[in-house]
C-alpha cells in the first residue's frame, strides 16, 4: 500500500509535528510507516498534508470477528485471547513471570500471576504432577 500511496504521490504516515521538524523526512520514510494502515487517506490534523493514520481498532475487531467465523471455531474469541494465549505460553515455556510481566505491562506482579493458573502452577520453575495430565 505505501509503494502505491507514493506512485500517487502521496506516501506520507500521520506524525506528530515535531517529529517531522526532527526527523525532515520522516513521514515518508518507511521505517515511520504503521504496519497496519488505515485504508484511506485523511489530511493530517495539525500540518493539513494527505497521510493514512493507523488502522482502527474496530476494524481489528471485524476482521477477527470475521475470521473466527469464518475458521468455524465456536468460541468467543478476542484479541484479548491472543495476549491471554502469549503469557501462558511463555511461561509454560520457563519465561521469567517479571518477564511475563514486562511484556504485557502489568505494573503488579500478582496480575500477571493469575496465568499461572492456568498452566496448574503456582509460581514459574515449579511443575505439578498434575501439569503433564492436563496437558
Amino acid at each position: 500500500m505505501h509503494k502505491r500511496d507514493i506512485d500517487d504521490g502521496f506516501g506520507l504516515t500521520s506524525l506528530p509535528p515535531s517529529l517531522i521538524r526532527k526527523y525532515g523526512n520522516a513521514a515518508k520514510d518507511v521505517a515511520w510507516q504503521y504496519l497496519f494502515t488505515s485504508s484511506t487517506r485523511c489530511e493530517h490534523p495539525h500540518d493539513a498534508y494527505i497521510c493514512r493514520h493507523h488502522i482502527h481498532q474496530t476494524a481489528y475487531r471485524k476482521n477477527l470477528r470475521a475470521a473466527v467465523i469464518a475458521s468455524g471455531i465456536n468460541k468467543r474469541i478476542t484479541a484479548h485471547t491472543f495476549r491471554h494465549s502469549f503469557a501462558t505460553q511463555l511461561l509454560r515455556n520457563g519465561t521469567d513471570i517479571r518477564t511475563v510481566q514486562d511484556l504485557l505491562g502489568h505494573s503488579d506482579v500478582r496480575t500477571t500471576e493469575i496465568y499461572t493458573h492456568v498452566i496448574g502452577t503456582r509460581f514459574n520453575g515449579t511443575n505439578s504432577p498434575l501439569d503433564k495430565l492436563i496437558w
